[in-house]
């Protein structure tokens, strides 16, 4: 039988606002991980994407935006507690999870399922403001949200279930803002895939021991010292699938030098990796909440 890891690194942080609530919330905002706003930005970005390049006026895509960003934190909540849920054999094992409010006992699982029904609610309401190609987008969502916690128990890389759930704001904040998918929209829907394959792998090297010692699968493990020049592959291609799409798109040349400007952030990342250092992998795949705004920046920048 496999014993507790010790506690060592965790990204949970009681503090700040969230230390700030009554006692019995504090659990369900950890469990949204609304302590860590970094992966509700990451979710919401590729539709930010979309929304610079093809929202049809400004008053459309601020509401876009808006909806998309309170959709992100809800959604992104629903799927950390069906992560939590799926995890609750594995995350007391691991160190940066163990502290997790089912894994912890804070939360039984039938509250967990309860809670979970109502942002799944929260969810809807905001999914049915959007157009019919949006909202049949949104609802096929939940298929590789709920998958992707099984994945890294069959797959090696499973960060590339990750990559196609967290670009999925790409083709449906698209399909939000015209009304239709087309190959734009497909190929900002790959470049997040290539965008989140690689900084997610940056972050899974905070848990590449315990993952080995489990025996669950991660890119990080599988790449090891291989995760730069794959860094350069798959950052490489994100500006190379977004420099067609702003040129199909019809941007215009200010969006070329601010493209240049997001190399010049994932090139920094790509020379600053340590991937023995969970602390700064923590810190340079937060960094990628600048990256993927400079990217929308380069959209917006574009229509001028």
């Amino acid at each position: 039988m496999i014993a507790k890891t010790e506690m060592r690194h965790t990204d949970i942080r009681t503090t700040g606002w969230v230390g700030s609530l009554p006692e019995a919330w504090r659990p369900y905002a950890l469990l949204m991980r609304l302590d860590r706003p970094i992966g509700s930005w990451l979710l919401a970005i590729p539709g930010l994407w979309a929304f610079a390049l093809a929202a049809p006026n400004w008053a459309t895509g601020l509401w876009l935006t808006a909806l998309f960003a309170l959709g992100a934190v809800v959604m992104r909540g629903a799927g950390c507690v069906v992560n939590d849920l799926w995890d609750r054999d594995i995350d007391p094992l691991v160190s940066r999870t163990a502290g997790r409010p089912i894994a912890s006992g804070a939360v039984s699982v039938k509250k967990a399922l309860a809670f979970l029904g109502v942002l799944l609610l929260i969810g809807l309401g905001i999914l049915v403001q959007l157009n019919p190609t949006a909202i049949l987008l949104g609802i096929l969502s939940l298929v590789p949200v709920v998958a992707y916690p099984l994945a890294k128990r069959v797959m090696r890389y499973p960060q590339l279930v990750l990559g196609i759930v967290f670009s999925w704001a790409a083709p449906m904040g698209y399909a939000a803002a015209t009304g239709r998918l087309d190959a734009v929209a497909l190929l900002m829907w790959a470049a997040g895939f290539f965008w989140i394959f690689g900084y997610d792998t940056i972050y899974a090297h905070q848990d590449r021991e315990d993952d080995a010692m489990i025996g669950i699968g991660s890119s990080a493990l599988a790449l090891g010292a291989r995760t730069r020049p794959m860094l350069v592959g798959a950052y490489g291609a994100v500006l190379l699938l977004l420099g067609i799409a702003g040129w199909m798109g019809g941007a215009g040349p200010w969006f070329w030098p601010s493209l240049a400007l997001a190399g010049l952030h994932f090139a920094w990342q790509i020379v600053k990796l340590d991937i023995d250092d969970p602390e700064l992998c923590l810190r340079l795949f937060k960094s990628n909440r600048d990256a993927g705004l400079i990217l929308a920046l380069a959209f917006l920048l574009g229509r001028l």
